[in-house]
């Protein structure tokens, strides 16, 4: 019987293509700190003689600004770090609403370029190449200018049952006037569940071929503990309505037209490149697969869902984090249609502090830190996506 061959030890040798490896990497890391700290060490000294404040102690201050539009209560008189906040939050609602409307009608529209139907076809097809060639501040202009110019002023909305209305202010909507949180956190948990159950259903399929539902189940889960959260918070009835007035529309919940504009750009424009995305991922599947699928008697619908996507997706899921990333690195050109977002907010705020380091700093902090998130929750999705062979 042969004995085991010890484990080589490592020698640390300048021969040893290892060790040359890790000495020029220690040496590009020296040279990169001692470059950053030249040129911080430097701007400061060029700030220093020119009078210049720097830190980020201006973030304590009052911002004296109002915010058209905020998730949390603001007002002028609170700091500069509060007032950036409320631009962060309506940087994250715009990309976390356009990623999930994006996702939907970029699948559909990739999906229907595969239609048997030729004017479903030519229709997305139409859809891909007027969007996609079309620069993206354009059609934000162009959707601002239709909230601007085509729709009417709010003294004379355009009303659905006298419950929503639409107007040169924006969408107003009724909501709930008390309870909501409850059940929203119903309707994530319901969310959650659905989720495990798809697991489920999946790992059963992969052992066994025996497919569940996937569809109704995760939605009446998600129903359900909304109706429960709605009984804990003790059933309230109370809507929140918004009403006609005389030169407005007040009550309810409601989206601005700057925030519209920016929301429909966004998600029209990535939608055009998911749709493409889409497209080629499906494309990257062997026709054989199709044909066996066929051969097993699965309908178009069902070889779309059981056999073509979950392959598909290997392929979809790395350019398509691209796109969620463009859309939300795009979002800061909210500040062409007047909407409050992070880069909006700071520029106000370096205009009226001076400090435009560290302003930017911020910015570039917020787009890398949303960036390297969204990459994250992208690529575990992707390790959980890819078919693992046997």
């Amino acid at each position: 019987m042969n004995s085991p061959v010890p484990p080589r030890r490592k020698t640390w040798s300048l021969n040893s293509r290892a060790t040359r490896g890790l000495i020029f990497q220690a040496i590009a890391i020296v040279l990169i700190a001692a470059g950053l700290w030249f040129l911080a060490n430097n701007m400061q000294e060029n700030m220093r003689v020119r009078g210049i404040q720097s830190g980020f102690d201006f973030l304590n201050m009052p911002a004296g600004f109002d915010i058209g539009e905020s998730l949390i209560a603001y007002e002028p008189d609170q700091s500069y770090g509060r007032a950036i906040w409320v631009g962060v939050l309506n940087t994250l609602k715009v990309a976390v609403v356009g990623i999930v409307l994006t996702t939907i009608i970029g699948v559909a529209i990739g999906v229907g370029r595969f239609s048997r139907n030729a004017l479903v076809r030519g229709l997305c097809y139409g859809y891909v190449e007027l969007f996609r060639n079309v620069p993206i501040l354009l059609q934000l202009l162009m959707w601002y200018l239709f909230f601007l110019e085509i729709l009417p002023a709010s003294n004379e909305a355009w009303s659905s049952a006298g419950l929503v209305f639409l107007s040169k202010a924006g969408l107003s909507f009724p909501v709930p006037a008390a309870g909501i949180g409850h059940v929203l956190s119903g309707a994530l948990a319901g969310l959650v569940a659905g989720w495990l159950w798809r697991q489920r259903v999946q790992k059963r399929f992969e052992l066994t071929g025996q497919d569940g539902d996937r569809f109704w189940v995760p939605v009446a889960l998600v129903v359900v503990l909304a109706i429960v959260g709605w009984v804990v918070a003790g059933m309230p009835r109370e809507w929140n309505v918004p009403e006609q007035l005389a030169f407005m529309v007040d009550g309810g919940a409601s989206a601005s037209a700057e925030f519209l504009a920016l929301l429909i750009g966004l998600v029209i424009y990535t939608a055009a490149f998911v749709a493409e995305v889409v497209r080629g991922g499906i494309q990257s599947v062997s026709r054989g697969q199709d044909e066996a699928a066929a051969a097993l008697g699965l309908s178009q619908r069902q070889k779309m869902k059981l056999v073509i996507l979950p392959q598909a997706m290997r392929v979809i899921i790395p350019p398509l984090t691209n796109q969620y990333l463009n859309l939300t690195k795009n979002s800061s050109l909210a500040v062409a249609v007047g909407y409050p977002d992070v880069v909006s907010i700071a520029n106000t705020t370096l205009n009226q502090s001076g400090r435009a380091v560290e302003c930017i700093a911020i910015i570039m902090l917020v787009y890398l830190s949303t960036s390297l998130s969204t990459s994250v929750i992208m690529n575990w999705y992707n390790q959980r996506m890819a078919i693992k062979e046997r």
